[in-house]
């Protein structure tokens, strides 16, 4: 029996006793209705004396909405559960990722992310997403085709970067555009036909890297680049970065591979803020590129999308491989924070975080050693042999490595967040879709726990203490 439930009650799993209306079912009842002993989660309201049977889906789940018959009286509101920032509570069915936390499995539609980020281009795991299948040839051709089509931006979107500040943040900037682009294509908001959905994912898809170039060229005053459709996906973004003043440039083949993977490596993390947002915004029936852009900003904030940037901060801050020790100690007195390290979802080690250690190796081969790497791989070496660390699952996790790549490549810390956007589109979109799709959504809309005042008399203006 699980014991110490809301206001009195207790739970029972797998017992045959009340049903939802406070009554008792027979084994004959229950075989008839399809739900036997294993399938079932009893509970008594030790208020009221009642007992009721909750049915148990999936293994392991049990609806909220079946806590709603538990009352005291009649006429009352029903119990329902009490879950701040959604630690124990899944919000909906998906078909997308598959994330094991306890074993360091991370899998899009089926295919471990190692095997994707070693074999595939960042459109083809693009489509697996936004499609559910990996691509033919033939498929593949044809997405990568309409966008590189859509690759180009209304001219009147960069009148809206040139009223930017020569500093404003990039992703201020990329949360701002993407948000006009639904000014751009108000058919977007026809979100009930499939073709028209699809026509927006795939301008989302191919702009997002323009837009992201022409926000960083508009930090460093530098003219648009715009694309070249004989390049690959992110080979054209390095193009739009970083060509300047030469008639041909080639884009790096090792940086372009190592950007293709830490694009396919961000590309979705199931429910997550960011992925949450793009949902719920996404249920009022809003257009793709106003949820994307509420997706974003989401993403803007330093425990999401500028988690790297901290971690480089951090290794700034301790300067010197000879200065590990008195940080590591200042961590486990609660002094300071080891940033990179450890994941709300991943218990072992994150799988990318493994991936981006062997990438950033080859990208340090040709751009040379960022001299942070060393203290990097230090803490790592004593954050898996000590008990402290080893304990608290204090694993390195995606953020750890990818900022000192990102750095290598020439990023300012205020990109790192426009490059997690551009990939995580893709995911933000399936999860879109996907929500679209199920029947068992609605606008989203939480409970409350009301804590304020109850009903209170006006008090005139010059009578109030």
């Amino acid at each position: 029996m699980l014991t110490g439930g809301p206001n009195g009650t207790t739970w029972e799993r797998g017992a045959d006793r009340g049903s939802g209306d406070g009554s008792i079912h027979t084994e004959e009842d229950m075989a008839d209705s399809g739900t036997g002993k294993g399938n079932t989660l009893s509970v008594r309201d030790n208020r009221t004396g009642r007992e009721y049977e909750i049915e148990i889906h999936d293994g392991d789940v049990i609806r909220a909405m079946d806590l709603r018959q538990i009352k005291v009286e009649d006429d009352d509101f029903g119990m329902m559960s009490y879950d701040p920032s959604y630690m124990n509570t899944a919000s909906t069915r998906s078909r997308v990722t598959e994330i094991d936390g306890s074993r360091g499995i991370l899998r899009y539609r089926g295919y471990p992310i190692e095997e994707l980020a070693q074999k595939g281009t960042f459109l083809e795991v693009a489509y697996l997403l936004l499609k559910g299948e990996l691509p033919t040839r033939k498929e593949l051709d044809d997405f990568v085709h309409q966008v590189t089509y859509h690759t180009y931006i209304h001219q009147n979107i960069t009148k809206l970067l040139d009223g930017f500040r020569y500093d404003a943040h990039a992703m201020g900037i990329m949360i701002s555009s993407v948000a006009a682009l639904s000014t751009f294509y108000p058919e977007a908001k026809q979100i009930d036909d499939p073709k028209v959905r699809w026509e927006q994912i795939l301008r989302i898809v191919a702009k997002m890297p323009t837009l992201a170039a022409f926000a960083y060229r508009h930090h460093r005053g530098l003219p648009y680049v715009y694309p070249v459709n004989d390049f690959s996906y992110t080979g054209n973004f390095l193009h739009m970065l970083f060509k300047i003043g030469v008639r041909d440039y080639e884009p790096n083949s090792v940086l372009e591979r190592a950007l293709n993977i830490l694009f396919i490596l961000h590309a979705d993390h199931e429910q997550n803020c960011s992925a949450t947002a793009m949902r719920v915004i996404g249920s009022s029936q809003s257009d793709p590129y106003s949820a994307l852009s509420g997706a974003m900003a989401a993403l803007y904030g330093p425990l999401h999308g500028g988690a790297n940037e901290a971690v480089l901060r951090m290794l700034t801050e301790i300067g010197d491989v000879k200065n590990i020790p008195d940080f590591m100690d200042s961590v486990k007195r609660g002094e300071r924070r080891l940033m990179g390290f450890g994941h709300r979802v991943y218990k072992a080690y994150d799988p990318r975080a493994s991936i981006i250690k062997d990438t950033a190796h080859e990208v340090f081969s040709v751009t040379g050693k960022n001299p942070l790497l060393d203290i990097a791989l230090e803490l790592e070496k004593i954050a898996l042999q000590e008990e402290y660390f080893v304990s608290r699952n204090l694993y390195p996790n995606v953020d750890f490595y990818s900022g000192l790549i990102y750095q290598a490549l020439g990023f300012p810390v205020e990109m790192f967040p426009v490059l997690f956007a551009i990939p995580r589109s893709v995911g933000w979109l399936a999860q879109w879709e996907e929500m679209l799709e199920d029947k068992e959504q609605r606008i989203a809309r939480p409970r409350q726990v009301y804590e304020g005042y109850g009903e209170r008399g006006y008090v005139p203006l010059d009578e109030r203490g």
